[in-house]
């Protein structure tokens, strides 16, 4: 009888042991749970599909998708994550994924590069989504920034496309002079201000610095920092940008473009989808304008990526379905609903498509590239920044105090120098 008792107690260990394996694993592959950040039309629309597709191919795992608004997600993924997240979560590369995958809050997804053959399939972007040799990511799509820009009205105004920060300020001047606001921009989000930053930066002290002080190695009192909020403030004092810019989201900035009461805005081709239909051989796009010459071209290519979880439930479904999005066919079709790049290299882009030829064109002949600034540095960081980046934009005047506040954000997140 006590032989019996101690086999019994084995075998309910075993099955004990078993099930909490399973657990762990998350073996389960009949429920998929997906968060997205994909609200605007295009994106919503090409998730739709690509889900369908997934489902059609996969008829035993129930795909459950919550959408969010793009500002109310970046709040709500740090409450999910270390509660109760969902399987897969749209996210961003660099410093952004680094901080959730620091706090050990994104699973490993290196098997699915490897299965997948995915280091050499995306080469371009594996080291954004790479900490300590391993990949807690998979791309879905990237872009290029620039200069989008109403060509009727330079043709009408005589206006050439600009290739230096001098030939930019003299188009500015000349539409200013006849009516037209030079730049439009919505600043209520913060973000696009750091789009400008960004540029200035790059295109002043190039990459390796602008890395260095996104990871908090040089003093935002730097002097060179200052040098870009000099040329960066002389800019704004000459009124180019759009008044109250601040009242605006980034989408409601473009019905200036669209209507003609300003020329230019800088932004990423995101912003195509949205071109009205009766201005489609009216808008185009050039690569922001050289400032120093002793400096690299280097440009801002965002990437978009997909992740799982560490506490998600359903991880054998969510690797199918990382799987699936990384397929060259898939990135195909849901970067031309987009108009932006697949990563994966055997994926096609829409063919006689101008902005994403000339997109191409950039990011193929770049020196290097950068995420973007609220991806390449700490959130806390970004946030601090972003915010100053505003102010300095409303009140140029205020750019000592600006530079010194936002130094002492830099030494609370990332430690004296």
């Amino acid at each position: 009888m006590k032989k019996n008792n101690v086999y019994l107690s084995k075998i309910a260990l075993l099955l004990i042991t078993a099930a909490m394996f399973v657990i762990s694993c998350g073996s389960d592959d009949t429920k998929l749970v997906i968060n997205s950040n994909q609200s605007d039309p295009a994106p919503k629309e090409a998730l739709r599909v690509a889900i369908e597709q997934f489902k059609s191919e996969n008829p035993k795992i129930e795909v459950t998708l919550n959408e969010y608004d793009h500002e109310a997600y970046k709040t709500a993924i740090r409450t999910w994550l270390p509660g109760d997240p969902p399987d897969v979560v749209y996210w961003f590369a660099g410093n952004r994924m680094n901080t959730f995958v620091k706090r050990d809050l994104f699973a490993d997804v290196s098997d699915v590069w490897q299965d997948n053959g995915l280091y050499e399939k995306m080469s371009s972007t594996k080291d954004s989504l790479t900490v300590d040799g391993k990949q807690y990511g998979v791309p879905f799509s990237y872009y290029h920034w620039g200069v989008y820009y109403r060509k009727d009205i330079f043709d009408k105004l005589g206006i050439a496309v600009p290739k230096t920060w001098d030939e930019y300020l003299a188009a500015c001047e000349k539409l200013k002079s006849n009516g037209v606001t030079p730049v439009t921009i919505g600043t209520k989000f913060l973000w696009t201000a750091a789009g400008w930053f960004d540029y200035l930066n790059l295109r002043i002290n190039g990459l390796a610095f602008h890395i260095d002080l996104m990871e908090g190695r040089v003093a935002y009192t730097d002097d060179r920092v200052k040098e870009v909020f000099k040329t960066w403030g002389e800019f704004i004092r000459k009124d180019y940008y759009l008044k109250d810019h601040s009242s605006y989201s980034w989408q409601e900035a473009q019905k200036f473009l669209y209507d003609g009461r300003a020329a230019m805005y800088l932004i990423g081709n995101f912003i195509v989808p949205g071109f009205p239909e009766n201005l489609q051989s009216s808008m185009s796009y050039f690569q922001f304008p050289i400032i120093n010459t002793n400096v690299g071209v280097f440009e801002d290519a965002p990437t978009d990526t997909l992740h799982i979880p560490s506490k998600a439930k359903n991880k054998v479904a969510a690797k199918k379905f990382l799987s699936f999005m990384a397929q060259a066919e898939v990135q195909t079709a849901y970067n031309e609903e987009l108009k932006q790049i697949p990563p994966n290299k055997e994926a096609s882009t829409l063919a006689g498509d101008p902005f994403l030829e000339a997109g191409l064109s950039v990011l193929s002949t770049a020196d290097g590239t950068a995420q973007f600034y609220d991806r390449d540095s700490d959130p806390d960081m970004a946030k601090e920044g972003m915010k100053g980046f505003q102010e300095f934009m409303i009140d140029p005047s205020r750019s000592d105090d600006i530079l010194t506040r936002l130094e002492a954000a830099r030494e609370r997140v990332y430690g004296s120098l």
